[in-house]
């Protein structure tokens, strides 16, 4: 017996996992299936060590593959596809683990990490785009030790490709022929970047801005993304893909891509959102990742807990691959066919009203989403609203949740920008039915009828419910239950020690239409405790708004780029390290920025140094000064990295400066006394002694020689070996050489210990230092 869609969604709205209780009929244009063109597909590799990589000081391959509309007229817009960090080459038999390498050694095959996307690349080339899916094996050989780099490492990459498709679209020449002569529109391009590969093209619009921006990337998708250095995109429409049962990255930190950038530009006239994807995991985006459909071994990416729900490999609620691939499928080509497309059909698939695509199958999806055209009331990341009744505020941010961890991907903090606040909410605690939080509409923004729905974000960790109301000038009051709506005040599923189930922001979106107020004078609106007489939820983003695509403009906003800064310590302070940065344009309003110094900071020359900073309106530059400790002692040279992240009514370009402050002080000698030890008490004790105070430590390496006494006979070597130190900030010091006590009646014996090598301190070697055994007996 078949059971018919209508069942299957009417048993996925019963279970909790459900966004919102509002989405019941399917988007009337189906993103998921192809459209009317056949598609081509074509490999191109033009060598495997040919371009540039300048973030990792080598050079990468120039590999993808090719989706291409058969007979589509005109110039076409270019999609980019970029994966994440994966295993490089295969070979039978052999653990892939054991093959980091690159170029993949001879007897071994490349994993076409690049080839796993087919599904959504062929669904977009049907309806016209043109699709590239590109290889990162040679920088993720360079990324698996670095948090810093790798992200610039991939946008260099993204960009060395675009120049590639330019020139085939303009030059008949390359492997392609004629074939896209005039055939590619390069100021209409999309980038799609799978976990690392997610911070490479949101690095790759930054490169892109500070390059001039020769390419029009209006259009970013983020799939289960990493984001170290916390860049953001003003300006440009983004959605974030999250996997609920991401292994990979699971604490779901992408979602601070939708957070840093919701109010980091004046006007912002892009459209963003994020995509909650119950049942999928990080890996079965790409089928070179998922198991029984990759040409080279891999695994499921959660690990937890087989049958642990709704994460489990065994459990009912997760995805099969093949219906994750088909989700991916459907919001990857619907955010693409939307933002470069136009295809204002495609809306209520990311405007937060959660309305489904039919080939999405069964998957349980919830949309959080920002409009360009809407009224904020209150962002709620700071003091905002009156308060009255049993109820109490505080904004909050890592301790909204206590021992959050990775179940608070608003609230992730790592480094190296682990002092910028990610995702301030006000959390609303209340003990009673009383509780009232109002926020006034000033004179002149009462009317509220261009915007068609009211909408917050909410998430909490139990079970609870508000009501939202709107009240206007003649008093009228319209009052919805948040349950009635949403399932925001839902906890999400799972039960695993620090990992689920996560607290994460759900939109709770309230149509304005039949609402029975005046909505030409909407005087407040109020959030009540009415529904649950105790409880907590943390609320943020309360505006009106109305679904609306981007309006992409290109330059918009002037470009921050910040300078390395290489100098000499000195002897005497204080004294600073001069980061400038430094805009492409004046800007008619001020410009802020977090930045945040990272690196072995524990030193004695070089302090911390984060916090944000600002460019007043008319002014092209700043300097961020950095206190140094400038002394006298010998030292190493010092080497740290300014970040800067979180910026406002400005794009970021270079993000990253290193700073190099070199030690300019003398080495201290050493000098080593002869050493004197009797039999039965211990050892040799050698002395040592620097001539000034370092802040290096001082090691030496020495060797044992025989002389009088013999070597394993009346002396031995430590167990440890011999390697003198004197320890930084001393001037003194000594080492052991252990005696072997006997009952012999003798003279006093001597040895000599051969210092072989000296760091940290000037001495000729090899250098030679005697030392005496006197007898006891």
């Amino acid at each position: 017996m078949k059971i018919s869609r209508l069942l299957i969604a009417l048993v996925v709205l019963a279970t909790p996992l459900v966004a919102t209780a509002s989405a019941a009929a399917f988007l009337p244009v189906d993103p998921g299936t192809a459209g009317k063109y056949r598609v081509e597909v074509g490999d191109y590799n033009l060598g495997d060590r040919v371009v540039d990589i300048p973030a990792f000081k080598i050079k990468s391959e120039l590999a993808g593959r090719s989706y291409s509309p058969i007979g589509a007229p005109g110039r076409r817009p270019l999609v980019l596809f970029l994966h994440g960090i994966h295993l490089t080459c295969y070979a039978k038999d052999v653990d892939p683990g054991d093959l980091m390498e690159w170029p993949c050694p001879k007897g071994t095959k490349s994993i076409p990490s690049y080839a796993g996307y087919d599904a959504p690349a062929k669904a977009l080339a049907s309806h016209g785009y043109q699709v590239v899916s590109i290889s990162a094996n040679a920088i993720n050989i360079a990324d698996f030790d670095t948090q810093m780099t790798g992200s610039l490492a991939r946008a260099q990459l993204v960009i060395a490709h675009l120049k590639l498709w330019q020139r085939w679209s303009t030059h008949a020449d390359g492997p392609f022929g004629r074939k896209f002569l005039g055939k590619l529109d390069l100021r209409r391009v999309g980038l799609m970047g799978h976990s690392r590969g997610g911070e490479g093209v949101a690095r790759a619009v930054q490169l892109n801005a500070d390059l001039g921006e020769p390419f029009g990337i209006r259009a970013v998708l983020l799939l289960a993304p990493g984001g170290y250095l916390r860049p953001n995109l003003p300006g440009v429409a983004m959605s974030v893909i999250l996997p609920y049962c991401d292994g990979d990255v699971a604490d779901l930190s992408g979602q601070r891509y939708y957070d840093d950038t919701r109010y980091s530009m004046t006007g912002d006239p892009a459209a963003r959102s994020t995509v909650l994807m119950m049942g999928a995991n990080h890996n079965f985006f790409n089928t070179e990742w998922t198991p029984g459909r990759s040409v080279s071994p891999t695994t499921d990416d959660w690990t937890a807990d087989a049958k642990a729900e709704p994460c489990g490999s065994k459990s009912k609620q997760r995805l099969t691959a093949v219906e994750q691939e088909a989700v991916g499928r459907a919001y990857m080509a619907g955010f693409f066919r939307l933002e470069l497309g136009r295809e204002t059909a495609l809306l209520p698939l990311l405007d937060g009203s959660n309305t489904p695509a039919r080939s999405a199958g069964r998957a349980v999806v919830s949309v959080m989403a920002q409009s360009p055209h809407r009224y904020d009331v209150a962002r709620l990341d700071g003091p905002a609203g009156v308060l009255t009744g049993a109820a109490r505020t505080r904004v909050c941010s890592a301790d909204c949740v206590r021992d959050g961890y990775s179940r608070t991907p608003h609230w992730v903090a790592e480094s190296p920008v682990e002092n910028l606040v990610a995702g301030r909410a006000t959390e609303l605690s209340w003990t009673g039915t009383t509780g009232r939080l109002r926020f006034d509409l000033p004179a002149g923004r009462r009317d509220v009828r261009q915007y068609s729905v009211l909408s917050l974000r909410a998430a909490t960790e139990r079970s609870t419910d508000l009501s939202v109301r709107l009240v206007d000038g003649h008093g009228r009051v319209a009052s919805v239950p948040v349950s009635t709506v949403s399932k925001a005040l839902q906890p999400l599923p799972g039960k695993i020690a620090y990992l689920l189930p996560k607290v994460l922001m759900q939109t709770v979106r309230i149509p304005l239409a039949g609402l029975a107020v005046d909505l030409r004078d909407v005087r407040s609106v109020e959030i009540r405790t009415d529904r649950v007489a105790r409880g907590t939820a943390y609320l943020a983003d309360l505006s009106f708004s109305t679904p609306a695509l981007s309006q992409w403009r290109p330059r918009m906003l002037p470009v921050l780029s910040v300078a390395d800064v290489d100098m000499v310590e000195g002897d005497s302070g204080p004294r600073t390290a001069d980061f400038q940065v430094r805009m492409s344009r004046v800007s008619p309003r001020p410009v802020t920025f977090w930045a945040e110094l990272s690196g072995d900071l524990n030193s004695d020359v070089v302090g911390a140094f984060h916090g944000r900073v600002t460019i007043p309106a008319g002014r092209r530059s700043v300097t961020i000064k950095v206190p140094l400790r400038p002394n006298k002692r010998d030292g190493t040279d010092e080497e740290f990295i300014m970040v800067l992240a979180g910026s406002t009514d400005a794009m970021i370009g270079r993000s990253l400066a290193h700073g190099i402050v070199r030690d300019d002080d003398p080495t201290p000698t050493v000098t080593i006394g002869p050493g004197v030890g009797i039999e039965g008490r211990g050892g040799v004790v050698f002395p040592m002694k620097l001539s000034a105070p370092s802040d290096r430590t001082v090691n030496l390496t020495a060797e044992l020689r025989s002389g009088t006494a013999k070597l394993g006979v009346d002396f031995v070597n430590p167990q440890e070996g011999l390697y003198p130190q004197i320890e930084p900030g001393q001037t003194t010091g000594q080492f052991v050489v252990p005696i072997k006590d006997d009952k012999l009646r003798e003279k006093a014996e001597t040895f000599t210990v051969v210092i072989t090598a000296a760091d940290g301190a000037v001495l000729k070697v090899p250098y030679r230092v005697t030392g005496t055994i006197r007898d006891n007996d």
